[in-house]
């Protein structure tokens, strides 16, 4: 198969999902990240500290709308980003003159340790970046930013995912912790 052939594609578009699922995944979200942000705002409102983060809304994708996938589960979302965090606040503490090479490095660098200690959680990649790219909120935070908002508000999510999740008989959450 030539190079530009694989670009086609082979098969056709995923299934749909039924109006149970969607209703789940929506509530789930909701929950999860409302009671993020609500205790962002309740708690750390006009401090230098955060719960929220973009980060956090694609990994309720895959927390609430792809429950079984190997990405959302609770050893790759926390360490997807508490790595990535980490590896972000050090590229731009390293590279912070020249944030075009701290941004390249903080996302590759996430991706390749993710790898190595299958913690693969694609909002990952977008927390490094954002550790890079965030601010002067962001960077006053330093290695503060890995615990929060990356470790306790994922672990909020993923306490929202056990309890959300297994309500339905046709949902089971998580499928594996370690």
């Amino acid at each position: 198969m030539g190079y530009f052939a694989k670009m086609r594609g082979a098969g056709s578009s995923p299934p749909g999902v039924g109006l149970s699922e969607i209703a789940w995944s929506f509530a789930g979200a909701f929950l999860g990240i409302g009671c993020v942000a609500g205790l962002n705002q309740l708690f750390f409102a006009g401090t230098r500290l955060m719960l929220v983060m973009a980060p956090f809304g694609a990994s309720a994708v895959l927390l609430y709308g792809a429950v079984k996938s190997p990405l959302a589960q609770p050893r790759n979302a926390v360490g997807g980003h508490v790595i990535s965090a980490f590896i972000g606040v050090l590229s731009y503490k390293l590279l912070a003159p020249f944030p075009w090479l701290a941004s390249a490095l903080a996302v590759s660098a996430a991706i390749a340790a993710m790898h190595a200690t299958r913690t693969l959680h694609p909002p990952g990649g977008a927390t490094a970046l954002l550790a890079v790219i965030g601010g002067e909120p962001v960077h006053r935070l330093g290695f503060l930013f890995v615990l929060a908002p990356a470790l306790a508000g994922i672990s909020i999510m993923i306490a929202i995912a056990c309890l959300v999740n297994n309500i339905p008989k046709t949902r089971k959450y998580p499928e594996f912790w370690i």
